[in-house]
């Protein structure tokens, strides 16, 4: 058996952050576990190559939802990055801090220590981001820009949005997130930016950081409601390694719920029912969760040249030639040009719905296979959705994905606010600077023009956009899994870092709040250290 101070379950975006900042002051031995590999795909370095990756099993553990109603019994593709630097290997790059708001949302969820006021300086210890203002963080670890190619058809939405009353914003991470312009990402030199490249690779010369590929979780080690260490399989061999100080779990809001649960703590009847012997009662393990939901909008349009075009034949080699030469041109492009964080209606004090605009259209989003015509796209999603779904083991069988129910479109506020931010999106394109631009609307039509309508198409057409939250949740109730100091309740040396410990959705891309979370929880974890 192996001995360290710090085990590290899973090599993601705060799994990395969180090695380098614990091996920082040389004082602990730290291993870092991963289920993947190391990062060797020459798409990853290549922004356009997340398109590559979505489906690549090598990269991604390629999740799937439960068929629910809300969704007319459809099964949901629930992308996750596998391997070192985890899903900043295969997203769309885009980074988003969210709202004041969000946070102090959470101290009153009982996330006490986790108000704005407690999380800003994080954000930009972390952010390298010269393009900012004082706001802004400039020598943090993650390299951040504004997406630089510009396109007449990206402008001219700009210039509709303003027609039709919204505001531009140079930054929404800012002081006020409201308003459209050029989305930021987490590149560099129009390359890929992941936490690998940011905190990883300058942590892995150092003596006390051991990390472990191809390994997967089999339990938490649980002696008398002490996490003592973790068992796990390598090439074939199962192996246990203790952690004299914490074990962090850093799986993500999917995964994390699974270990927690293979090894006995959880709710009991959910254990019992899959063959699990319950060791510690915690209710609230895989409750909660939470994640964006988007329709896609499309038109066809004319008299410009878009991406589906653009990633075709001799078009597409100048293209990779602009690339390897000046690192220029559409291969620097992820999911999002365009932002747009808008209010549904005037009383809001926040905007409550994000749109995301490129100038292409799919045959199939989900697989990202582009349209052979000329098209553009807006994806329209709510900011802090209310509908709560699960995550649950439904067998003792380790390699059996978890029961994913996400529930999306639960309530309400939930679907108004969707079908409020498609019509404004249909408003927008609708004014005059779009017009020499547009051909038709594709989808959903412009003969969708109810609300029974829309809220049908968005049943039927829907996609999460990838950001799962919140299954191992922090507050100060009976049914957190965590306190606000991120240890789980109930459980000795066991700390959870990362995504499923959100109490609620931020408003955005939630890469920039893990990456967050992952930076204030190795300040808890090294005060703990000292007082010890």
């Amino acid at each position: 058996m192996g001995k360290y101070d710090y085990v590290i379950v899973g090599g993601g975006t705060a799994g990395c952050i969180l090695a380098n900042r614990l091996t920082q002051c040389g004082k602990y031995n730290v291993l870092l576990l991963e289920a993947g590999g190391p990062p060797k795909s020459p798409w990853i370095k290549i922004p356009a190559g997340f398109s590559k990756l979505l489906t690549n099993k090598t990269y991604n553990w390629r999740f799937e939802s439960f068929p629910e109603v809300v969704t007319n019994n459809r099964v949901i593709s629930i992308p996750r990055g596998k391997g070192l630097g985890g899903s900043t290997l295969i997203n769309g790059m885009i980074y988003v801090r969210g709202q004041p708001d969000d946070y102090d949302q959470w101290v009153k969820q009982g996330a006490l220590g986790w108000g704005w006021q407690d999380v800003e300086s994080y954000f930009r210890k972390l952010e390298n981001f010269t393009e900012g203002g004082a706001a802004r963080g400039k020598t943090g670890s993650m390299y951040l820009e504004r997406v630089k190619e510009r396109f007449p058809i990206s402008d001219a939405f700009l210039k509709a949005a303003a027609e039709d009353g919204q505001s531009l914003n140079g930054d929404y991470n800012d002081s006020d997130q409201e308003g459209f312009g050029y989305y930021q990402v987490t590149q560099r030199n129009g390359q890929r930016w992941s936490v690998v490249d940011g905190y990883l690779k300058p942590a892995m010369t150092r003596s006390n950081l051991n990390v472990l590929t191809g390994c997967k979780v089999i339990r938490l080690e649980i002696d008398e409601a002490c996490c003592t260490g973790v068992t796990y399989e390598h090439e074939g061999k199962r192996n246990t390694v203790a952690a004299s100080r914490e074990v962090i779990l850093c799986a993500g809001a999917i995964q994390n719920p699974q270990i927690l649960e293979l090894s006995g703590i959880g709710n009991s009847n959910v254990l019992k029912k899959a063959g699990i012997e319950p060791k510690v009662e915690l209710a609230g393990v895989g409750e909660n969760y939470i994640d964006h939901y988007a329709t896609r909008m499309n038109w066809r349009v004319r008299n410009t040249i878009t991406l589906n075009e653009m990633s075709r034949g001799v078009r597409l080699a100048k293209e990779v030639m602009k690339y390897f030469t000046r690192r220029k041109g559409i291969l620097t492009l992820g999911t999002g040009l365009v932002h747009g964080f808008i209010k549904t209606r005037p009383q809001l004090s926040s905007p409550d719905v994000q749109f995301f605009f490129v100038h292409a259209s799919y045959a199939n989003a989900a697989t990202r296979v582009l349209d052979q015509e000329p098209g553009m796209t807006i994806g329209v999603t709510q900011l802090r959705p209310t509908s709560r779904g699960s995550i649950h083991i439904g067998s003792a069988d380790l390699n059996m994905a978890p029961l994913i129910k996400p529930n999306m479109l639960a309530t309400e506020t939930d679907c108004q606010t969707l079908i409020d931010g498609m019509k404004v999106a249909r408003r927008i394109v609708e004014q005059a600077a779009m017009q020499p631009f547009v051909s038709h609307e594709i989808n959903p039509g412009n003969e969708i023009q109810t609300d029974a309508q829309w809220l049908e198409f968005a049943r039927e057409n829907g996609q999460t956009i990838y950001h799962p939250i919140g299954t191992c949740r922090m507050g100060n109730d009976a049914d957190a899994v965590v306190s606000p100091s991120l240890q789980v309740r109930g459980v000795e040396k066991l700390t959870i870092a990362d995504a499923s410990v959100m109490p609620s959705m931020v408003s955005g891309n939630t890469q920039g709040a893990v990456m967050m979370v992952a930076e204030k929880a190795a300040d808890l974890i090294c005060a703990r250290a000292e007082l010890t």
